[in-house]
């Protein structure tokens, strides 16, 4: 199948690149400070969500500022120690798209996200974080923002995502979706294009607008 768009949206982490080892060295010390059992920390759904919401979900409403502050200040300084990496295709794939064509929609905050982004060479003309939304993903929010953003119609973007949540804030802004198994098996993500990464699509540039197609 060939997808047409006017705009492309990535989230980052699991799509762009993985930090699922500085996620997992960080989370694990934030939740060992406020006391959280391993048991309470597995009922929680981490990936694709702010952090806030996750603090929200662990921690009483008066500690949750704080803790999102701390759990920022160990991701930012975990970035340097090699968590971070860019996924297969994404270089390729983003080398190939005018910059006013696309954007990165993530769950993490501005500050988090640019050192991510900065650290593997990845400079975004536009960029929706966290600190731009009051509803996280799966609210279509920050994909919405987004699409304004770059001044193009929802229906006309394509959102490329690994995580439930952020598919179903996909769909629920009108958008193509397609995912990628990174961090989920194909069975958990409901997208009109499932692929393994970045490297498995290939785009054309036309005056017409952007076409995304698997390779082979």
């Amino acid at each position: 199948m060939t997808i047409h768009a006017q705009a492309l949206l990535f989230d980052n982490d699991g799509t762009l690149v993985s930090s699922l080892a500085s996620v997992d060295r960080c989370w694990t010390r934030w939740a060992r400070e406020y006391g959280i059992t391993a048991e309470e920390f597995a009922r929680v759904e981490l990936h694709g969500r702010p952090a806030a919401e996750i603090a929200a979900d662990l921690l009483p409403a008066e500690v949750v500022p704080q803790a999102v502050a701390r759990i920022e200040d160990l991701e930012v300084d975990d970035v340097p120690n090699g968590g971070v990496h860019l996924l297969p295709g994404t270089r390729d794939f983003l080398d190939s798209l005018p910059a006013d064509r696309w954007a990165v929609v993530t769950s993490a905050t501005r500050r988090l996200a640019e050192a991510r982004l900065d650290a593997v060479g990845i400079l975004p003309k536009t960029l929706v974080a966290a600190d731009d939304i009051t509803r996280g993903k799966p609210d279509p929010e920050p994909y919405l923002l987004a699409a304004r953003a770059l001044g193009v119609d929802p229906a006309h973007c394509v959102v490329f995502e690994d995580a439930p949540a952020g598919l179903t804030a996909g769909r629920a802004a009108g958008m193509t979706t397609v995912a990628l198994t990174t961090t989920h098996q194909a069975r958990e993500l409901h997208a009109d294009l499932v692929v393994e990464n970045l490297s498995a699509l290939s785009v054309l540039v036309t005056e017409q607008g952007l076409e995304i197609s698997p390779r082979g």
